[in-house]
């Protein structure tokens, strides 16, 4: 019987390939299509714990503090990312304030209880009850985390309300783009190796 355990797949043209030891910096890709198999990741179970508790404590500041407060005039005002999402809830794209709030806020939310859940169990180097389930949620998540567009909209608007009103931007903003960087780094295509790790 074949061994399957040391063989990859490719996602986007299913060649396969015997998995290889990666060093720093290096990645490997597929010869037929040019798709990235494997990249090297430095990272332990026990700093992928550490990291996604940080990114929980960075996704309770980024929407529960302002992401921009506005003033005019003497007039202030300052806005949540559930304050964006009631905002166009209340218009005629109702459907938009869904998927925003999925994309900003539900996706992350759900991608980071999953990895503490898995890290947790992996920590003492045991399978987490529903591992499987967990990982392919994690990984069925993944495109729907959109926190870089949100921060990319948010940064957008801060230069363009910049030359109209005095807009100052918000713990919320800053807490939004270190976790956007922080979920590339924790919970992007790199977590299958947990599937390696147990």
């Amino acid at each position: 019987m074949v061994n399957t355990e040391q063989l990859i797949i490719c996602e986007h043209c299913d060649c396969v390939y015997e998995k290889a030891v990666l060093g720093k910096h290096q990645k490997t890709s597929c010869v037929r299509c040019g798709g990235v198999l494997q990249r090297y990741n430095g990272l332990t179970v026990e700093q992928r714990l550490a990291l996604s508790f940080t990114a929980a404590v960075l996704w309770l500041f980024a929407n529960f503090y302002p992401v921009m407060s506005i003033s005019m005039k003497g007039l202030k005002n300052s806005a949540t990312l559930w304050d964006s999402v009631l905002a166009l809830s209340q218009g005629p794209i109702t459907f938009m304030a869904m998927v925003a709030a999925i994309s900003i806020i539900i996706a992350p939310a759900f991608q980071l209880v999953l990895l503490i859940w898995v890290l947790s169990f992996a920590l003492s180097s045991r399978r987490a009850p529903g591992f499987t389930l967990c990982m392919r949620w994690l990984e069925t998540l993944r495109p729907w985390s959109m926190l870089e567009v949100c921060l990319l909209g948010a940064m957008v608007a801060v230069f363009k309300l910049a030359g109209l009103l005095d807009v100052l931007p918000g713990i919320g903003l800053f807490a939004l783009a270190v976790l956007s960087l922080m979920m590339i780094r924790i919970a992007g295509r790199d977590i299958r190796d947990l599937w390696d790790i147990l």
